[in-house]
């Protein structure tokens, strides 16, 4: 049974910084992906990274323009994990961040549907 587990969300104030995690089981990360959902809004791309080679090769990340330059996807293949560190927080980034992963190379990893498995998602909220 595959299960995505979240942590790190949080409240911080605007310009402050949080680090979500994903740990995956029964899973193989080939993709990991952060995606966040806004009351009121639809389920958005953040941020991705896959890798086309052995689990150990150097990821392509991959980032929606607004968070550029601010936050940062990676991943540990020992841990199977996939962590998004978060700087610079701005209020509009307020949100449920999901965690996604995919078994496999997703050429398009900004699409939510093609992702297998999905975190319960953690709240991050950012004062201003």
């Amino acid at each position: 049974q595959v299960q995505l587990v979240e942590s790190g969300g949080g409240l911080v104030q605007a310009g402050g910084s949080l680090r979500l995690s994903c740990a995956a089981s029964g899973l193989t990360f080939g993709t990991g992906g952060w995606f966040r959902q806004a009351p009121g809004k639809e389920r958005d791309f953040v941020a991705a990274i896959t890798w086309s080679r052995s689990r150990w090769s150097v990821g392509k990340t991959y980032y929606t323009d607004s968070v550029k330059g601010r936050f940062t996807i990676s991943r540990d293949p020992v841990k199977n994990t996939v962590t998004l560190q978060m700087n610079s927080l701005k209020p509009e980034d307020t949100a449920v961040y999901y965690c996604a992963a995919a078994p496999n190379y997703l050429s398009d990893p900004t699409s939510a549907d093609k992702y297998d498995y999905w975190g319960q998602g953690t709240q991050a909220t950012v004062s201003s």
